[in-house]
């Protein structure tokens, strides 16, 4: 097996640099990056064997940068990351194709043996939550609890508009007019049954589109 290729996506730098020098020089790390949106632009780039990522990530979350990720490069390893133990969270990841979701309150080993086993092509789930995992998979195969019945660019805008992003401002991060930023916003508020831009805001939260 060669040297796997590793991308490292979180937005916090600090674990970032740990996360480089827990893992070199074992694995080569060929990139970082601190929000979603960046880390699309340098995988595609890199094209590197396994992507280490973070759900809660600005501008575009884990959860839909891996969904793209896949549609465009379904080889790569995603390997979810994160403080987020909710098992429906851990069934989401692998709906839009994960390989891996462990905690970061794991032990570092761990991370080692998450990694060898997706590039050896097998599954991982950090042991404390499989069972869980499990359970909720056969309650809800489908995973709603994040994507409900909005389209992708609807979450991307909603993801935007909960971090206090102009409609001005999303417009250009998404290159697309004002005017359809507006009517994104409103068919979503039409299709969830939600009046107020603050209970928008407070879906976002809830459903884990925003930390």
């Amino acid at each position: 097996m060669h040297q796997a290729r590793i991308f490292l996506a979180d937005d916090h730098t600090l674990l970032l640099e740990a996360f480089t020098n827990l893992l070199e020089p074992k694995y080569e790390v060929v990139g970082t990056a601190t929000d979603g949106r960046e880390m699309l632009k340098q995988v595609k780039q890199l094209k590197p064997d396994v992507v280490v990522l973070d759900i809660n990530m600005p501008n575009l979350n884990g959860f839909d940068a891996g969904e793209k990720l896949k549609k465009t490069l379904p080889d790569i390893k995603l390997l979810f990351l994160t403080v987020n133990e909710d098992p429906e969270l851990v069934t989401e990841a692998f709906r839009i194709g994960a390989n891996g979701y462990l905690l970061k309150n794991s032990a570092s080993s761990e991370l080692f043996q998450a990694i060898d086993a997706v590039m050896g092509g097998s599954n991982y789930v950090t042991p404390g939550i499989a069972k869980d995992m499990i359970s909720s998979f056969i309650k809800n195969p489908t995973g709603s609890k994040v994507h409900g019945n909005l389209t992708l660019r609807q979450r991307e805008v909603l993801q935007l508009l909960a971090e206090g992003k102009t409609m001005k401002e999303i417009a250009s991060i998404l290159s697309i007019t004002p005017r359809t930023v507006a009517f994104h916003k409103y068919q979503m508020m039409e299709e969830l049954d939600i009046k107020t831009n603050s209970e928008l805001i407070q879906y976002a939260i809830k459903h884990g589109f925003v930390s």
